[in-house]
């Protein structure tokens, strides 16, 4: 500061999320930390009273559900213990990591497909939700002709359903693996989350967020990759000992296969869980059904009006610090998944566009 007059004795302060990223792509930079508090230390010096709001909106943003859920993945005894997978299954709902909800796919109580805001109808009405065992396809696109400007969200709007476990909308994908794993004792996780979050200086909350979205691929990946060793350790073992088999031959011959039977193959794939329904009689599929990790996140409301992970997280704290480049929506969606083409359309309260933004 200079030797001028000071004009004001008394400041507020506001340090927007944005302003304390500097450089960086999420997170608070250190250097304008430091610059920021001799800024400050300065103003205080000259007999300044100065109160400080922080924004953490390039942190605290994009969370929406607080919903996660997991069909667990990567057995090492087999598919049928569970508990020898690295990813648990489960269900956590509302933040809440003291509670694992246990999950059964067959449950047609648990998991139901909703088409109320979909273009799709049900022979029972829109209002009803399905089983994916049960599920239906009749297509009823109801929506305008393209090109269009927008969509009108109180009717249908969406290719996708809305699939609920328990009528809870629930966020799939590499935050939701992680949070499980750290929910359920896995020390190298708890470990690998603790480290990561402490570098930031931020606390655990800091993962229900668009920033904590984008770190989560990170983590799993290193856990993945660690894990990995010893897959192969085993993997060379059993060639060693002579066994070379590859997959389970008991039923792979058509014939051996019940007249009528229904299944459910379900994986974590990495945009998140991923389950593919049939059901058999006489011997032929009699229906299929593919519940997609986008179907989950990227579904549109049910007919309640609870919005899917996508919509909950882009209503969660979006500011856009400048309105025609509307980084902070891309970087939501792309923390969900970063291969998806994302266009943006930007209106102003009155419901005129500002602009329009795609990436492909």
């Amino acid at each position: 500061m200079n030797d001028s007059p000071v004009q004001y004795r008394r400041v507020l302060l506001k340090l927007s999320g944005e302003a304390l990223m500097g450089e960086l792509d999420y997170g608070i930079e250190p250097k304008v930390i430091q610059r920021i508090a001799a800024e400050i230390a300065a103003a205080r010096s000259a007999g300044v009273e100065i109160a400080i709001v922080v924004g953490g909106g390039n942190i605290f943003r994009g969370e929406g559900l607080g919903n996660f859920m997991t069909y667990g993945d990567f057995p090492s005894a087999g598919q049928d213990d569970p508990a020898s997978w690295l990813i648990p299954s489960g269900v956590i709902l509302n933040r809440d990591l003291s509670t694992i909800h246990e999950i059964d796919l067959y449950d047609p109580e648990q998991v139901q497909e909703f088409v109320g805001h979909s273009w799709y109808d049900y022979e029972g009405g829109k209002q009803i939700g399905l089983h994916p065992h049960q599920g239906e396809t009749n297509l009823n696109y109801t929506g305008p002709k393209p090109p269009y400007e927008h969509l009108d969200v109180q009717g249908s709007y969406s290719w996708l359903k809305a699939p609920r476990w328990r009528g809870n909308a629930v966020e799939v994908g590499p935050l939701a693996r992680v949070l499980m794993l750290y929910a359920s004792g896995h020390e190298p996780t708890q470990e690998l989350a603790n480290m990561a979050l402490g570098q930031l200086d931020l606390p655990l909350d800091a993962m229900f967020s668009t920033l904590g979205r984008t770190a989560a691929r990170t983590l799993e990946t290193k856990l993945i990759a660690d894990t990995m060793e010893t897959w192969l350790d085993t993997l060379m073992a059993n060639i060693k000992s002579g066994d070379l088999d590859v997959h389970n031959t008991e039923k792979w011959d058509p014939s051996t296969w019940p007249k009528e039977c229904k299944g459910v193959g379900f994986m974590e794939a990495p945009r998140g869980g991923l389950a593919h329904y049939i059901v058999i009689k006489d011997g032929k599929i009699d229906n299929y059904q593919a519940v997609v990790p986008s179907t989950w996140n990227a579904g549109p409301r049910d007919p309640s009006g609870q919005p899917g992970a996508y919509e909950a997280a882009l209503m969660d704290n979006h500011e856009l610090l400048i309105p025609d480049q509307p980084l902070e929506i891309q970087r939501t969606i792309h923390s969900f998944d970063p291969c998806i083409a994302c266009a943006v359309h930007v209106n102003d309260p009155e419901g005129e566009e500002l602009v329009q933004v795609k990436v492909t």
